[in-house]
């Protein structure tokens, strides 16, 4: 007879752990499970560690929804927590005449989506701000930071602990089912029957619906693979004290600058789409950057940037087409009563864990066992 569990949590990222702390805090039995040998060793630890403000989602959207709610969540917490962040800002800039006029529109979408602290800077306020940096014109986004990704996933995961949920590590879903109208999943093929699963695998969410007999395919979106890679400057230090984006064009965020908490810049990530799942960073990707880069920083030195890392984003759109938004699906989407599956979430889906949590906690309120 397969073991009964009230909710069990698949994936360690800092979506899944937000998700298992928030139930954990309502009472429920959780246990996470993750295949990797440590938390958040994917996608949780492969990105820009930005705090976004919600400035670039389309209106409405859930991205854009859960980016202004959760970012406010995040400081707050941080701030209780300790956890290490800093509310540094951010520059979009712009570097010819043409991006000029996308500001406006920028700012406005802002607005639209609940982000009011936007403001014009004009290029003498940025020579102040921003002395080695070259620009017309900028918005300044203080609402905009950076923190310890680390750290956060670290603390969500003494919190979920601390009210009660279990963590098993190297334990992979192999197959699943449901059972009397509830969800069976095995786990290294043991069976578990549970009242509620949270599937908040990541790139590898996919393959837990898959393996869920029963589970309707046609509910299953297309996966697809976008590697983001990052390069690190080789020598010293870039003299920015703001993270800085140029005006985004062709459907991305172009080469912008991230700073870590300790000040040191990395430039990224490019989109590079991909077949299967590879972290290897081509050093020779790094020359498309340095004219892009020297639009709003001429002084970067040649053959200043060297491979940093990479992180793949668990996309639900292709090249060319609208950046789709988060899914989260409920029984009413697949007719699974207690199955909850998180598809897409790429960024901001660090800054918007804690309201993902939130939203993940409501629908699954009234199927406790």
């Amino acid at each position: 007879m397969a073991e009964t569990l009230d909710c069990l949590v698949i994936g360690a990222g800092v979506i899944g752990l937000a998700v298992a702390r928030e139930l954990a805090l309502r009472g429920r039995e959780v246990v996470i499970v993750d295949a990797e040998d440590a938390i958040g060793t994917q996608t949780s630890s492969r990105n820009s560690e930005v705090i976004h403000a919600g400035i670039y989602y389309p209106v409405g959207s859930a991205k854009a929804q859960l980016c202004v709610r959760g970012r406010e969540l995040l400081y707050d917490y941080c701030s209780e927590r300790s956890v290490e962040h800093r509310r540094l800002g951010k520059l979009i800039v712009a570097t010819d005449y043409g991006q000029v006029a996308e500001l406006t529109a920028i700012k406005a979408r802002a607005a639209a989506n609940g982000v009011h602290d936007l403001r014009r800077v004009e290029a003498a306020e940025l020579a102040d701000l921003e002395p080695d940096l070259v620009a017309l014109e900028a918005l300044l986004s203080p609402s905009t930071g950076i923190v310890d990704s680390h750290g956060l996933m670290a603390s969500l995961h003494r919190d979920a602990g601390d009210a009660g949920a279990a963590t098993v590590l190297r334990t992979t879903v192999t197959s699943g089912r449901v059972v009397d109208g509830l969800p069976e999943i095995d786990l290294d093929g043991t069976p578990v029957r549970c009242g509620t699963v949270i599937n908040c695998a990541g790139l590898g969410a996919w393959d837990v619906a898959q393996a869920i007999t029963g589970y309707p395919v046609d509910r299953i979106p297309r996966r697809v693979l976008a590697k983001g890679n990052y390069y690190s400057l080789t020598h010293g230090r870039a003299p920015f004290s703001h993270l800085v984006y140029p005006v985004p064009a062709g459907g991305g965020l172009g080469v912008h600058l991230t700073l870590d908490l300790a000040g040191q810049a990395r430039f990224g990530p490019d989109v590079e789409w991909i077949e299967a799942v590879d972290y290897t960073v081509d050093a020779g990707r790094a020359d498309a950057f340095y004219a892009e880069i020297r639009k709003y920083w001429p002084g970067l030195p040649d053959e200043a940037l060297s491979p940093a890392y990479s992180g793949i984003r668990p996309k639900l759109s292709g090249r060319g087409e609208p950046n789709a938004d988060f899914m989260i699906q409920g029984s009413s989407d697949h007719g699974i009563v207690g199955l909850i599956n998180l598809f897409g979430f790429e960024s901001p889906g660090l800054t918007s864990c804690l309201a993902i949590a939130e939203v993940v906690g409501s629908l699954s309120a009234d199927q406790a066992l």
